[in-house]
């Protein structure tokens, strides 16, 4: 049974546009469109549509608003449809807070290289996102605009140069859906044990659905964390500041946008900033980030490989990471490396994510030791930690 997609978009344009390319798929199928927030949340209760796919800025009931009561009346995976811009980057965080799981450039030569690429990430988007089950999305986590709100905060499932984070492999890689896993699983009544070892770095990697994971994590740690800690979200350029910003006005923590020559320190999380490669460079106490262009050649900018593997180098066994919930498989290979130098890998569990596709690539290649639902990672890396 093909996917059902409700299309809503003020331009009559766009909405026959993404209903070509959705109509396109055999996979899936345009049920209807909506000209604005209300006749969206109208039709949403109606048709029950497997994906909505949602534009921010329109009359009567704006995108926001709308996505905001879908999920109170009828839940439904929501991907928003976003401009590359400050302005777009603040509104499309507010759509992900309110509830939508996703979102992409609305201009779709800044989706990828080529047209073809574009409608075949488009179509893949939107089939992913369809396979997150109802009763999941009810359960939210904490949204971004307060530490207790039951609506959860959402997902970038972007590279940082406004291209959807996934190229054609790591999208048939995302698709790939396996019982069998090579971590242990960990039920919720599942009781920890510390292994003992020392850290100097805390490193976590993720894709689309991170940015809820990372503030589920984040804001449970104590501004006396002991750690310094590098974060790589695949997000698009204009994006990565405004997310550090957010997450620094909810965490003890101090979160901020990496710089070049960013000297490591306890208690303080580094983002890498769309568009580029966060390196770590120096040794101990020394150590240092590094930001640099990598061109066109990486499919993912930031890259979690490649701050994985420099941080492997610069401290080797002694660094904590966890590759979270995310399209494709960046971040198998630098958690090889770091497991080769004995550092600890974690993975996300299936359940609880939104994209089962780069932990589900770590724990396949018998990489992670542990396959923890997220609800329960901060009080892991607590005890690890000794912080118990």
């Amino acid at each position: 049974m093909a996917v059902k997609v409700l299309v809503v978009d003020d331009s009559s344009f766009f909405r026959r546009r993404v209903s070509e390319i959705i109509n396109a798929d055999p996979r899936l199928e345009v049920i209807d469109c909506a000209v604005n927030g209300k006749e969206a949340v109208e039709k949403a209760k109606a048709l029950q549509p497997d994906v909505i796919t949602m534009d921010v800025e329109m009359p009567v009931l704006d995108g926001i608003s709308a996505v905001r009561e879908i999920m109170q009346v009828a839940p439904a995976p929501i991907l928003m449809f976003s401009s590359l811009t400050h302005d777009g980057a603040k509104a499309t965080l507010d759509a992900l807070d309110a509830g939508a799981l996703d979102f992409i450039p609305k201009k779709f030569e800044d989706i990828a290289r080529n047209r073809d690429e574009a409608v075949s990430l488009l179509q893949q988007r939107v089939a992913e996102l369809a396979r997150k089950r109802v009763f999941m999305r009810r359960a939210r986590p904490t949204p971004m605009t307060s530490a207790t709100s039951p609506n959860a905060l959402s997902t970038s499932g972007h590279s940082a140069s406004g291209q959807l984070a996934s190229g054609p492999s790591a999208l048939g890689q995302a698709a790939e859906r396996t019982t069998s896993l090579a971590a242990p699983r960990v039920t919720p009544r599942a009781r920890f044990k510390r292994s003992g070892k020392k850290y100097q770095l805390l490193a976590i990697g993720t894709s689309t659905g991170g940015p809820v994971a990372l503030q589920k994590i984040l804001t449970q740690l104590p501004r006396s964390f002991p750690l310094p800690i590098v974060l790589v979200q695949h997000m698009p350029a204009t994006f990565t500041s405004a997310f550090a910003a957010r997450l620094n006005s909810l965490c003890k923590i101090e979160v901020k946008e990496a710089s070049d020559g960013d000297v490591l320190q306890p208690g303080v999380a580094y983002l890498a900033p769309g568009g580029l490669q966060m390196m770590i460079d120096g040794r101990g106490a020394n150590a240092r980030l590094k930001i640099l262009d990598s061109g066109d050649r990486m499919n993912y900018k930031p890259c979690v490989d490649v701050t994985f593997g420099s941080a492997a180098k610069v401290f080797g066994g002694d660094v904590l990471a966890m590759v979270l919930t995310g399209m494709g498989a960046d971040g198998r290979d630098g958690a090889r490396m770091l497991k080769e130098h004995g550092a600890t890998i974690w993975a996300q569990d299936e359940d609880s994510c939104v994209v089962y596709g780069m932990p589900q690539a770590v724990a396949k290649a018998g990489i992670s030791s542990e396959d923890l639902p997220l609800e329960r990672i901060a009080e892991r890396i607590m005890l690890e930690l000794g912080l118990h």
